[in-house]
């Protein structure tokens, strides 16, 4: 009984102290991890103390981490609060590589927050994580599996007052390494306690940053105020070097001490123990007006400009900093002393400058300034210097021999005054006879302005003011009359081709004489040009008065002239107008009137006068209306062209075609080709009408090789004035080059008579047209009489008979006339075309001469009915 009672008396005690012993070792537990956490907080705290920068840190945080749990695979992942993104400070790991090294392509701050570390950041709680936790979070799409995979992942927010900063990870690969509670918890203490160590490194660090980046602006500021005082400095001294330069150039300064004084303030820029200043006179000598030299003491003479180093400057008008190196290649080139080697003294040079100096744009000089050592080392910013000071010294020398050159002009100026004043005496005592000798120049000027230089007689401005008068006279005096006669003398043109141009004056002075002596002295006599003359009778009584003056002029020019010992009986036509009472009428009109008169007296058979009448009138105002409906249809395009056929007469075949320009004019019926040709030649239309048949053949070109056949030649007549000169020849060639016309199917026919009228001319044009490959020909051969020299060096493919020829085959020897024609055009081995043939006679006798071409009414109607029916009738 006494063992069972002890037993149930020590079995609670035993309990309790069993109780008190599992207390005891949960307190000791506890206090055991109490200090684990407070050595690592302290430990921690030592390091926070202890590091500089956040790098090391985190190093030395890892390391006492180890100590405490296992930490072999350990990093700290942080993120900006003002960016939001999310980077690596920290990372350690034994089975994976750095994440930028896993997946180089992706962003670093969505690598992370796609993970476990971004589950963490964003929700802000620990997360102890195994494989069940990790396939559960994969699976409802809050992570992405990323490395590795783990054993266990243990990671813990950084809270900076309740603020997510970073997180702090471990995570084992060995199942030996397992984490709990107790490293929970150590993991949170630890990250409450470093983010306040985080934040105040991250703003240590940004503090030492911006104290750097500040310190450099600061260096930098500094290094640029100290270059603007550098600058400001040099400046000054700049400033005060130019003021200098300018009170020296305004100085009364002699000289021979201006240059020295000059070299003193050009050396507190820069070293000039070696300079010298050299100037281009009026002679285009080189003079030397300073030098000082450490290699000669004596001054060099005077030179012509020669191929030295200074002329090389003032040669190119730059600037050069030249070293020893340099000069001796300049010198190997030849560029330097080729031509006068005696001149160079350049072998001990180190380094030389040349600047010229320019006045008034032109250089006028040089500044020299070189350097026998290395003591100082001229540089680019050394030129640039001289080249600005070398503006003002220029000026300076500009003023101070302008200063020489007036006080040379003031000396010269008392010698001047007196020599002039003694001048002036002598030119007064002539001026009254100068005067009066300029009076009469200009006098005579006045009546060489309004006279003939020829015979003496006043000239059309003379003759038209003295009719304007007439008419205001008239207007004030309605009773009085006056006329107008206007006078063209016959075979004028006869007597200049006869015998010259200096008998042609002299029968114009003789015919002005006798017309002087029909006329009263009131009356006014005036020559219009060649062989035309007016005369105003003035104050007539009636028209018998202008009668009886035109039939004295009549006789007195039907008497003989004695020109080169020979008799010429020449003549006049004279038209006459009256003054009326019709206000419209003006002194052109008048003149217009006395013209038209004139020019029916001519067709009338000269020798004659006409007085203008309403018949006149009316006829010359018809012409007037035919000019312009000439005009207008010219304009407007209404001329019709056709084309004549060129026949070959032995085989009836088509070998050119020429076009016929007509116009339907609707008073006065169809205007001929002839006609028209007049009409444009008297209008000044002939290049008009010309361009206006060219435009057309050019535009009809391709249905005319279909009309007739691709080998057809055209033939077209133009005028003479188309190579008259050079602007309208070569108007004429653009056209042609323009134009559809193939160049060898074209022939360009010129007058005769033009040629041998202007011969140099066509055969500059001839020239340049057959270039490009066009023929040419002549028309109206026959009246020039061309030589056969003149033809036989032209290029000339083609004659062509004058049209009135075939009119005149009437006698022997008329018909031997065109045979020799035909004969020449054979000898040159040209092709003769007959013209005009309009009846079958006319093809007979021009095949009889040994004509096998040619073009007419007769051959086209022919060709017109059969093509072939005309050899039968070449054959009757």
């Amino acid at each position: 009984m006494d063992t069972n009672l002890s037993l149930s008396t020590t079995s609670p005690r035993v309990e309790h102290l069993q109780k008190r012993i599992a207390r005891l070792k949960r307190l000791a537990k506890k206090y055991k991890r109490s200090e684990i956490i407070q050595n690592a907080l302290l430990g921690i705290s030592n390091i926070a103390t202890q590091v500089t920068s956040l790098d090391d840190f985190y190093r030395r945080v890892h390391l006492h981490l180890q100590q405490l749990i296992p930490a072999e695979n350990f990093f700290i992942a942080s993120r900006d609060l003002k960016t939001g993104l999310t980077s690596l400070p920290f990372f350690a790991d034994q089975q994976d590589s750095h994440p930028t090294e896993l997946y180089p392509d992706q962003e670093i701050s969505a690598l992370l927050n796609s993970g476990l570390t971004g589950y963490v950041l964003r929700n802000g709680e620990p997360l102890l994580c195994d494989d069940n936790k990790f396939n559960e979070l994969i699976a409802s799409g809050d992570i992405k599996s990323l490395g590795s995979p783990s054993h266990q992942w243990l990671g813990v927010p950084i809270k900076n007052q309740d603020v997510v900063s970073g997180v702090l990870v471990v995570q084992s690969y060995n199942e030996a390494n397992t984490y709990g509670d107790l490293e929970l918890e150590l993991m949170g203490f630890i990250c409450h306690h470093i983010s306040g160590v985080m934040e105040r490194l991250e703003h240590h660090e940004q503090l030492e940053q911006a104290i750097i980046e500040r310190t450099k602006e600061l260096s930098q500021a500094y290094d640029k105020v100290s270059i603007e005082v550098q600058e400001r400095v040099k400046a000054e001294k700049l400033q005060k070097t130019l003021f200098e330069i300018a009170d020296l150039s305004a100085s009364n300064v002699p000289q021979q001490h201006f240059y020295s004084r000059l070299h003193a303030i050009l050396s507190q820029l820069i070293p000039a123990h070696n300079c010298f200043i050299s100037l281009i006179d009026d002679n285009n000598m080189l003079s030397f007006p300073f030098y000082v030299s450490q290699m000669a003491a004596e001054y060099p003479a005077s030179r012509p400009m020669q191929d030295g180093l200074t002329e090389y400057i003032l040669r190119h008008k730059q600037p050069r900093l030249l070293s020893a190196k340099d000069i001796a290649n300049m010198v190997t080139m030849g560029d330097i002393y080729s031509k006068s080697p005696e001149l160079n003294k350049t072998q001990r040079m180190h380094q030389w400058i040349g600047i010229p100096l320019l006045i008034n744009g032109d250089v006028a000089g040089a500044l020299t300034i070189y350097s026998l050592d290395d003591e100082h080392i001229y540089q680019v910013k050394d030129l640039e210097l001289l080249t600005f000071v070398s503006q003002h010294i220029a000026n300076a020398i500009e003023r101070k021999q302008a200063v020489e050159s007036l006080k040379k002009s003031y000396e010269l100026l008392e010698d001047k005054v007196i020599e002039r004043t003694r001048a002036l005496a002598e030119l007064n005592s002539n001026l009254q006879q100068e005067i009066q000798q300029r009076r009469k120049i200009e006098d005579q000027l006045v009546h060489d302005a309004q006279h003939d230089g020829l015979t003496g007689l006043p000239n059309r401005s003379f003759l038209m003011e003295r009719l304007s008068q007439a008419l205001k006279h008239l207007r004030r005096h309605g009773l009085d009359q006056f006329a107008l006669l206007f006078i063209d003398l016959d075979r004028f043109k006869l007597i200049n081709d006869s015998f010259g141009h200096l008998e042609g004056d002299r029968f114009l002075i003789e015919t002005a004489l006798r017309l002087k002596s029909c006329v009263r002295e009131n009356d006014t006599l005036a020559r219009m040009g060649r062989d035309e003359f007016v005369i105003l009778l003035d104050s007539i009584s009636s028209t018998q008065d202008a009668v009886d003056v035109s039939e004295r002029i009549l006789q007195s020019l039907s008497m003989p002239y004695h020109l080169a010992n020979q008799e010429f009986i020449s003549g006049a036509s004279i038209g006459i107008a009256f003054s009326g009472r019709n206000k419209l009428v003006t002194s052109e009109s008048i003149l217009r009137d006395a013209d038209a008169a004139m020019y029916q007296a001519k067709a009338n058979g000269k020798g004659c006068y006409v007085i203008f009448d309403d018949h006149l009138s009316a006829q010359s105002k018809e012409q007037h209306e035919l000019e312009i409906d000439f005009k207008q249809a010219l304009e407007q395009q209404q001329f019709d062209i056709h084309y004549v056929e060129v026949i070959d007469f032995t085989s009836g075949e088509i070998i050119a075609i020429e076009p016929q320009v007509e116009w339907q004019h609707p008073g006065q019926g169809i205007i001929e080709h002839a006609k028209m040709k007049r009409l444009a030649a008297q209008y000044q239309l002939t290049l008009n009408l010309d361009g206006y048949i060219f435009t057309h053949l050019s535009n009809q070109y391709h249905w005319l090789k279909q009309q007739y056949h691709k080998d057809v030649t055209l033939h077209l007549s133009i005028s003479s004035q188309h190579i008259k000169n050079k602007f309208v020849l070569r108007n004429l060639k653009n056209t042609i080059k323009k134009s559809n016309i193939e160049y060898k199917h074209l022939m360009l026919f010129f007058n005769e008579k033009c040629l041998v009228q202007d011969t140099e001319n066509h055969i500059n044009g001839f020239d340049v047209i057959s270039q490009l490959g066009v023929q040419i020909g002549i028309d109206g051969y026959g009246t020039g009489y061309s030589s056969l020299s003149c033809l036989s060096f032209l290029p000339i493919k083609a004659l062509k008979l004058d049209i009135d020829i075939s009119k005149h085959l009437l006698n022997d020897k008329q018909l031997q006339l065109v045979k020799a024609y035909q004969l020449i055009a054979q000898t040159l081995n040209f092709d003769m075309y007959a013209t005009t043939v309009d009846t079958q006679q006319q093809v007979r006798q021009f095949l009889e001469l040994g004509y096998v071409r040619g073009q007419g009414r007769a051959i086209s109607k022919l060709f017109n009915e059969k093509k072939n029916a005309i050899n039968p009738v070449l054959n009757h």
